[in-house]
């Protein structure tokens, strides 16, 4: 058993009691459990702050240090269990990479806070940010929210990043169908606990590997998951990065394409109205995964870890009668999904925009370009950001950063001045699953290996335009080209330590931000 327990933050705060319940399981199959424990970062902790590095470069460490102990131990199987955003694709890339029998648990869902008469998440938090330093929000109101947001246990409560590999994890069939959908603080999670502990000796005797289920057409249904959920920009990241690891073909316009089909069914933070405990109470992941089978948009033939296939998983969901979370096929919020690739040359190698969260699909404007993260949310701070800007964040990219950070900090700052409809964002560096607006993000080549964004100047008029799936600046190539001549890549930011080695080692966004 490969634990993510720490105790830091509530997302895998709890999962060393759920260990308990895994490990009984596993004994009652006859079997013995050995409990290890690896890193984890905190997403929403570590947001906006220098340690906000640490988050993807702690993916790779766990994916390696998984490996270290289950080849120096010899184990014949593994469960993985994982709360937070990098432990989940972390496990995955593990039993991919190892490929021994197993599968992925996830601790779940937080109870949405309750503030003012209404449930809140971690997003609000940050969106309030931005409407206290535009002088709409008392101290004594952001601080009273703060305290209230994160009740207890569990993942982040929208379709973050969290819950979205959660519910990737299942249409991958690495994870059982609806485990990860039972929140952290239900009595039920016990239950689940010990059936993944059960069916992973079942999955040593019948001798199941990860290779196995983890193919071509399992990946196309966790990228369907993602384009009905409105999921995480981070998992075209960390699908790009399984698949690697799985020994498949996997690209950006596969997620564009399957996007392009697939509509977006699932009323979910942080664009729409519910919480992953609200999804759990409609029916759960296993609703949307018979929504989509019904339809023919994902493969149902697909095998999962329970012996059973995804189709047949799905068959057996039950609808809570009257839900309003999961909409049908014939009546969705958006006829497409909710990632977009778009190119240009301003992201000759792709970048993502996640247009689950908004309905602007053009913007034209003049840039505001910032070296940093820090230095842009200042600029929202003392609100010299005005309508029709394009913000651009460059050198945060993996290697630049290094660590991709995530810019929820400068997103939700910009909701909550009032800006969401009227600002467009870009960036190298990534987004949080709570993001929403008109961002792109993953922006690549980035700026650090001098890709075009380095050339970008204040002034300089940039267009979004997704039907067009275009992301560029009104220069020509020769002007562009010109510029980049007399650039000079940015002196490192560490010269030694996990950080420096992972700079140097890291790909490019657009094939995962892996090191191996």
């Amino acid at each position: 058993m490969a634990n993510t327990w720490i105790e830091i933050g509530p997302c895998n705060w709890h999962l060393r009691d759920l260990a308990q319940y895994v490990k009984e399981g596993i004994r009652a199959r006859g079997a013995t459990p050995m409990e290890f424990n690896t890193v984890s970062i905190s997403d929403g902790i570590t947001m906006g702050t220098e340690g906000m590095r640490a988050s993807l470069v702690s993916r790779e460490v766990m994916t390696d240090s998984i490996e270290l102990v289950t080849r120096g131990n010899g184990f014949d199987g593994l469960v993985v269990l994982v709360g937070c955003d990098k432990t989940i694709p972390a496990g995955v890339m593990a039993l991919a990479r190892l490929n021994i029998p197993g599968l992925v648990l996830y601790g779940g869902s937080i109870a949405p806070g309750r503030w003012n008469g209404h449930d809140v998440t971690i997003q609000d938090v940050y969106e309030a940010i931005g409407t206290h330093a535009a002088g709409k929000m008392s101290d004594a109101d952001l601080a009273s929210l703060e305290s209230a947001a994160c009740p207890g246990a569990g993942a982040c409560g929208g379709q973050f990043t969290a819950n979205t590999m959660a519910i990737v994890c299942e249409f991958l069939g690495i994870a059982a169908l609806g485990s990860g959908s039972v929140p952290a603080t239900d009595p039920a999670k016990q239950q689940a606990a010990r059936t993944a502990g059960e069916r992973v000796v079942d999955l040593v005797a019948r001798g199941v590997k990860p290779r196995q289920i983890l193919t071509r057409a399992a990946l196309e249904n966790a990228i369907a998951s993602v384009a009905a959920t409105g999921g995480s920009t981070n998992a075209v990241l960390h699908l790009l990065a399984i698949a690697r690891e799985a020994g498949v073909e996997l690209s950006l316009a596969d997620f564009d394409r399957i996007s392009s089909r697939v509509p977006l069914i699932a009323d979910l933070k942080p664009a729409g109205r519910f919480v992953a405990t609200d999804l759990h109470a409609a029916g759960g992941s296993a609703l949307v995964a018979q929504r989509l089978a019904g339809a023919g948009l994902i493969s149902a033939s697909a095998p999962t870890v329970t012996g059973r296939t995804l189709g047949d998983e799905a068959a057996r969901a039950v609808e809570t009668p009257g839900q309003q979370v999961v909409r049908s096929i014939d009546h969705p919020l958006k006829p497409t999904g909710g990632l977009i690739i778009v190119n240009g040359n301003l992201a000759p190698d792709g970048a993502v925009v996640k247009v689950s969260g908004t309905d602007r699909t053009q913007h034209r404007g003049p840039a505001r370009v910032f070296e940093s993260e820090e230095s842009a949310f200042e600029a929202v701070q003392r609100q010299a950001i005005k309508p029709n800007d394009v913000v651009v964040i460059r050198n945060e990219g993996p290697s630049g950063g290094p660590g991709m950070r995530e810019m929820l900090a400068v997103t939700a700052a910009i909701v909550g001045a009032g800006l969401g409809e009227s600002v467009a964002l870009l960036t190298d560096g990534r987004f949080s699953g709570a993001t929403r607006g008109l961002m792109a993000g993953h922006v690549s080549p980035e700026a650090a290996r001098g890709g075009p964004i380095a050339a970008l100047r204040d002034g300089d008029t940039v267009v979004f335009d997704v039907k067009e799936r275009r992301l560029a600046v009104e220069l020509d190539d020769g002007e562009i080209a010109k510029r980049l001549k007399t650039w000079s890549r940015p002196a490192p930011r560490y010269q030694n330590g996990v950080f420096s080695k992972y700079a140097q080692l890291v790909s490019s966004a657009s094939t995962g931000a892996v090191t191996g």
